[in-house]
């Protein structure tokens, strides 16, 4: 038989609801995985309590310890989910645009960290400080573009990086939370914008439908509605300039390839060496600038580059325990090719070139082993090396 709820049992469940609402907030804001989403904690569903017939004292403790354990789930699932940081290669693309841009622009712009906003975490990737736009008009797009504002917004979608509807509006809330800022500290009135650039290998198909982004250079498009200030910076399409290195290192593919090869020679081996570890470039590319760094004939490069390969051999023990291990086999065929030359000589066995490739050539200690063990009885070289 169904059971009907008493006029008891209705008080009872508005008064659990009405002491949790007292407790924990109706919309409480929880910062996602990637630090800008969010989850709203809209209601709890208290089957067991709602099912009592009675407002007594056991109901009454029941309310507030689930209240109570709310409460530290939320405290845990914030705590839980600052712990996320920011992955390497992005790091490495915002701290080239921290050193490049002052250099780049002699000084007219300046890279900041931006603060944040007081949204639990809306953070943009970086803000550019916009200190001199007039040296701004000589240099290749999208610099120009950035004369007419006090500050811009950047945003930072590396290859692999999610380039999605979801992705886009998140950098525009970002960029709409730092205008809310902005106007907060200019009170009681900002004219102004602060406009958005959005660095990433190439334009979405999504958003060229949606949007219908205004190409104005090569590689800079206008999105609509903002224009102007919501700037796509599609750096596979972008020409290879010194002052473009900041956007550049969001490339993919064969364009970063490219990128990788050209800009090897005109940045210090250090930044070289992290864009090789950082960026996802093909194996033939980074192979390629790995052989660059050869002996140089130059006792301060050499020195350079010693300290360097110490540096990542410390920090990699594994890499640096197999390399010993490598170089201890190498030491061991050294001194098997060695003994097995020495006995084929000295019983006047002789060698033809064929057969001199083939003890140089050998890898294998086991086979070097079993070679000069027959060495020592067979009546030619060629039996020896059977």
């Amino acid at each position: 038989m169904r059971k009907t709820r008493t006029p008891s049992c209705i008080t009872c469940s508005q008064r659990i609801r009405e002491t949790i609402d007292g407790e924990i907030p109706a919309a409480t804001y929880l910062p996602g995985a990637y630090g800008d989403s969010s989850v709203l904690v809209r209601e709890l569903h208290l089957s067991s309590c709602f099912k009592r017939r009675h407002c007594g004292g056991r109901a009454r403790r029941a309310i507030r310890e689930v209240a109570a354990c709310t409460r530290h789930w939320l405290q845990r699932s914030v705590s839980a989910t600052s712990r996320n940081t920011m992955g390497q290669p992005d790091l490495f693309a915002k701290r080239t645009f921290a050193e490049e841009i002052e250099r780049v622009t002699a000084g007219a712009v300046m890279w900041q960290d931006p603060p944040e906003i007081r949204l639990e975490k809306v953070q943009a990737d970086g803000l550019l400080a916009i200190l001199r736009p007039g040296l701004l008009a000589h240099l290749p797009p999208p610099w120009p573009a950035a004369q007419a504002y006090g500050e811009v917004v950047v945003e930072l979608k590396l290859a692999g990086d999610h380039l999605d509807m979801t992705a886009v509006e998140r950098a525009l809330l970002r960029r709409q939370a730092r205008q809310v800022q902005r106007v907060e500290e200019r009170a009681p009135s900002w004219p102004g914008e602060t406009p958005l650039w959005l660095a990433a290998p190439h334009v979405p198909g999504w958003l060229r439908q949606a949007r219908r982004p205004v190409r104005f250079a090569p590689g800079c498009y206008a999105v609509e509605p903002l224009g102007r200030c919501f700037v796509w910076v599609a750096a596979n399409e972008l020409p290879l300039r010194d002052e473009l290195v900041p956007f550049l290192v969001a490339r993919s593919g064969q364009p970063l390839d490219e990128l990788a090869r050209w800009v090897a020679p005109r940045r210090p081996l250090e930044w070289v060496l992290s864009m090789l570890k950082y960026l996802p470039m093909s194996t033939t590319a980074r192979e390629e600038l790995l052989w660059r760094f050869a002996r140089t004939g130059d006792p301060e490069i050499d020195a350079r580059q010693d300290r360097i390969l110490e540096v990542l051999l410390t920090a990699n023990p594994k890499m640096k325990q197999r390399l010993v291990d490598e170089g201890r086999l190498e030491g061991r065929l050294d001194e098997a090719r060695a003994a097995l030359r020495r006995v084929l000589a000295h019983r006047q066995l002789a060698l033809i070139a064929e057969d001199a490739e083939r003890i140089e050539a050998c890898t294998d200690l086991a086979t070097l082993e079993r070679w000069l063990g027959q060495a020592l009885a067979a009546s030619s070289a060629q039996l020896a090396l059977r």
